[in-house]
């Protein structure tokens, strides 16, 4: 084991990384939308599905790599793209992108983050996909994607669910809605906190990174909310996908997708993949956990489209339920950055070390060969 074994579970670091990290920092992190119902729901019906170990039969050399769009990765998981990680531990997500590579694991950069897609794609050597949150002006959109094409990012991931902001009491309390404040009390937190304010002082006030160039110079944080709120829309239709798909030359991924509907919608769209998602429960608390539609489709459209899942995830063990109910690949957000809040620049390295080591037993345990071999592993 190549990890700190202080922290030997996700649970561990992200108490570690709630006392190291400002409450505001931390509750945008760890909160999900309206009661969190659906946040737990995630967690709590994924946990529900069991696997069935096969023993006594002859077993070769396990092998826990997945290949993902002609890329073969170490296991069938990724770095799920997160807004402003750079707000809630500074640096995160160049932290992320180094260990993605040294571990050779998926790393996606969102639009909305605090690296821009050249220093992303220099970190992971053209490796990083780019998640777009699809902005209103064609010219800022065909601009971002070329960024994107020109990188060297071989996929690109298009965001569908997030219409509007979800209704997170934590962060209108904290001020965190756009445009931010900050107020007496996140000042008081600040100070409280004084190896994340230092590390903020060393790597600057976290600032929206690829989309600064769009950016009119000058402008004050009431002025940065109304700039994104006119920038970006998350409502899509064919009408505004159909233009994405015209000029991407790479995989093209739809990410938060729940139902049939926009499944199918997908496939006619010509996609390549989908990412089960309910946003790690920030967006919908009335709606289903992902494990429940990601078991549906799969059944359904795995012949179709790579589908792939995040939200809930939260172990090895994890990873391999998600495998065994038909996923391709999978993806978490919150559990690295909870590593790198309670770590710091060795929380990437940590967590990716951690999670290999949990899969890799799960494996070893079942008696499982291949990650294609999990569905044979579900206990119905």
């Amino acid at each position: 084991m190549d990890f700190d074994t202080r922290y030997p579970s996700i649970e561990s670091l992200r108490e570690k990384a709630q006392r190291r990290m400002p409450a505001f920092a931390f509750e945008y992190l760890d909160g999900g939308c309206n009661e969190d119902i659906n946040l737990h729901r995630n967690t709590e019906e994924l946990r529900e599905v069991q696997l069935e170990p096969r023993y006594i039969r002859k077993t070769g050399e396990i092998d826990t790599s997945c290949e993902l769009f002609g890329h073969r990765y170490d296991m069938p998981l990724g770095v799920a793209p997160v807004g402003l990680q750079g707000l809630m531990w500074p640096n995160a997500p160049e932290i992320l992108a180094r260990a993605a590579l040294r571990h050779n694991l998926p790393f996606i950069l969102s639009t909305v983050t605090t690296t821009d897609i050249e220093r992303a794609a220099e970190l992971t050597e053209g490796r990083a996909w780019f998640q777009l949150y699809n902005p209103v002006d064609p010219e800022i959109r065909q601009d971002i994607i070329r960024r994107a094409g020109d990188a060297g990012c071989p996929v690109l991931v298009l965001l569908c669910d997030v219409p509007t902001f979800g209704y997170r009491p934590r962060d209108i309390k904290n001020g965190l809605a756009l445009p931010p404040k900050m107020s007496l009390t996140n000042i008081l937190q600040v100070l409280g906190k004084p190896r994340w304010a230092l590390q903020t002082l060393r790597y600057g006030q976290p600032t929206f990174e690829t989309v600064k160039p769009y950016m009119p110079g000058g402008m004050n944080l009431r002025q940065l909310g109304a700039f994104m709120n006119r920038t970006f829309s998350g409502l899509l239709d064919a009408e505004k996908i159909k233009p994405i798909r015209d000029q991407w030359k790479g995989k093209l991924v739809l990410k938060g997708v729940a139902s049939e509907w926009d499944a199918q919608q997908a496939v006619q769209l010509g996609f390549d993949g989908i990412i089960v998602s309910n946003h790690g429960g920030r967006q919908l608390d009335a709606g289903e956990s992902t494990i429940r539609p990601l078991a549906r489709l799969a059944a359904n459209y795995r012949d179709k489209l790579t589908v792939m899942v995040d939200s809930g995830l939260r172990s090895g063990p994890d990873v391999a339920r998600a495998m065994a109910c038909g996923a391709d690949f999978t993806f978490m957000g919150r559990s690295f950055m909870y590593g790198v809040g309670a770590l710091g620049a060795k929380g990437g390295d940590h967590t990716m070390s951690m999670l290999k080591t949990q899969f890799r037993q799960v494996m070893d345990q079942l008696c499982c060969e291949r990650v294609e071999d999990l569905p044979k592993h579900l206990v119905i």
